[in-house]
């Protein structure tokens, strides 16, 4: 790819999220000088310094995304280019290998069989073959795998080594991995169609450049009302994000670890993980070894579309906070892989941008309560309510715009079930937005607080929260909540405005249960309420 075109991508995206980032810096800055500098409006401006770079990126990567693909005649091709066609020979050996962790094995290899299956109507069957790759701890368990495994005899079991805690690395089955050239990996929530195996393969075919191509998943359509109303804001914002980042990420862009092309022999030859000096596992890899890749001129690029791919959401919240915990203990130990030597910048920024989330979470709980504080002793001024609402637009501005392009285009309207029936499903999923991100930094700041190291299992099983579960789990963020609803209605009717974004928390315990309800999933599927496209139609 052109580097000075990538060069200059780059450029555009930085200066219009630090102008954006400066921008509302300066919008606090003066809200706060209205009040009065003291320690809490001091501390307020720290946090919203330590925040501001995600913010800044959020805007930027939102409209490069937002732009592509409503300017580009084929938005995916338009951020990876290259001289190949789904009507190429597909000519290269690959594994598709799937990744588990004590997970029950039958949806899974009900899944491989129906993608072989798929491989097979077509002239190309003969060049795939299907691996399980087990990190399940030693036991019963792992007899049981291999039983379940053994009456499928187009697919092959094998038991991953090495990480202790951590998965095991995909590179030790590489290197004992003989007469195949490329490998397509998932997870064991994964799902993907043939069509997109061989997407990734003739890309890899193609662009002899390129060590990994990260195929963009969409969430599977489900009735539990938590996984409906995820799936369908996160589909809105990835398919933007993505595309954003590939503009201008070009080929230093990250990998996942599922829904993933990999070019084998890069990855044997330079992506050996390098764990930190205190010996804590890296549980995340997929991004280190994109780095390391990188590193050695090797391309990693994004295909960002979700046609034929597809991952399973958390059924409920508190799945939903065990799988933001597994993400939080992988990437933490990235802050003392960025400075190792070796890296590229893009490489570096990558495992940077992979923690901001979770490191801004405890900022955007002390902002809360330094803001509750502040109101409690009746401090005011003009301006807050807006930037606070500015704020919010600009975190959540990918999101945003994938809405409006839906509502922009015609076919996506109609693939949508038109525009009433949309405007209802973006309405319904900025509630649940809402309530959800006042309790996700809280979840998060806890679990940081707590500590831990190691794996977190996750609890695909769970599907119903009771009350007495919930409220174990949840009886922290209510009394928080309580406490910050205490300290804004002192600040008297401009506690409205300030209510959608923290009402998550008092409700937290019956958001958890009437989010896991069957019966709140079944009546938002009768009426259509964050359909996904599928299930209209089987194929868009």
């Amino acid at each position: 790819m052109d580097e000075a075109r990538i060069f200059l991508r780059r450029a555009a995206v930085a200066a219009c999220g630090i102008a954006v980032a400066l921008a509302e810096l300066a919008w606090l800055r003066a809200v706060l000088a209205a009040i009065g500098w003291g320690p809490a409006t001091l501390a307020l401006m720290a946090c919203g310094i330590a925040v501001a770079p995600w913010l800044g990126l959020s805007a930027a990567n939102g409209a490069a995304g937002f732009l592509v693909r409503m300017l580009a005649r084929d938005p995916p091709a338009a951020v990876l280019p290259g001289l190949w066609s789904d009507e190429d020979s597909v000519t290269t050996p690959t594994a598709i290998l799937v990744t588990v962790r004590g997970e029950a094995l039958a949806p899974i290899l009900e899944n491989l069989e129906r993608l072989l299956a798929g491989l097979d109507a077509t002239r190309w069957g003969d060049r795939f073959a299907a691996f399980v790759l087990s990190d399940t701890p030693d036991g019963p368990a792992v007899e049981a795998e291999r039983l379940a495994v053994a009456a499928h005899p187009r697919i092959g079991y094998r038991r991953r080594e090495g990480g202790g805690d951590a998965a095991g690395s995909i590179l030790t089955f590489l290197d004992r991995l003989e007469g195949f050239d490329f490998a397509v990996l998932l997870d064991a929530d994964s799902s993907i169609a043939a069509e997109a195996v061989l997407r990734l393969v003739r890309i890899l075919q193609a662009r002899r450049d390129l060590a990994i191509v990260q195929h963009l998943a969409a969430g599977t359509p489900a009735e539990l009302p938590f996984a409906r109303l995820l799936q369908f804001g996160e589909r809105a914002r990835g398919r933007v994000w993505a595309t954003g980042e590939a503009w201008w990420q070009g080929d230093a862009g990250p990998c996942w670890g599922h829904h993933a092309g990999l070019r084998i022999g890069p990855l044997r030859e330079h992506a050996r993980l390098r764990v930190p000096a205190d010996g804590s596992p890296i549980l995340a890899q997929a991004l280190v070894e994109a780095a390391l890749v990188r590193a050695m001129h090797w391309g990693v690029m994004v295909w960002p579309d979700s046609r034929g791919a597809s991952e399973a959401s958390p059924p409920n919240l508190v799945a939903f906070e065990r799988r933001e915990a597994r993400r939080q203990r992988g990437t933490w130990p990235y802050r003392r892989l960025i400075p190792a030597p070796g890296l590229l910048p893009m490489g570096r920024w990558q495992l940077l941008q992979a923690m901001l989330p979770f490191v801004g979470a405890p900022f955007y709980v002390a902002m809360a309560c330094l803001a509750a504080w502040l109101a409690w002793r009746g401090a005011s001024a003009p301006g807050a309510v807006g930037l606070l609402y500015a704020w919010a637009l600009t975190v959540h501005a990918p999101k945003l715009l994938g809405y409006a392009e839906l509502l922009l285009r015609r076919k996506a309207l109609a693939r949508y079930g038109g525009a009433p029936g949309l405007w209802r499903s973006i309405a319904a999923e900025t509630v649940f937005a809402l309530l959800l991100g006042a309790i996700e930094p809280v979840s998060s700041t806890l679990a940081l607080l707590a500590g831990g190291r190691g794996w977190v299992p996750a609890r695909r099983d769970l599907a119903r929260v009771g009350i007495a579960e919930a409220t174990l789990r949840f009886l922290p963020h209510t009394l928080l909540g309580v406490l910050l609803c205490a300290g804004f209605v002192r600040a008297g009717w401009n506690a409205a405005f300030v209510a959608p974004f923290i009402a998550g928390l008092p409700l937290a315990i019956p958001f958890a249960v009437l989010t896991a309800s069957p019966g709140l999933g079944r009546w938002l599927v009768r009426r259509g309420v964050a359909a996904m496209p599928e299930e209209r139609a089987p194929q868009r």
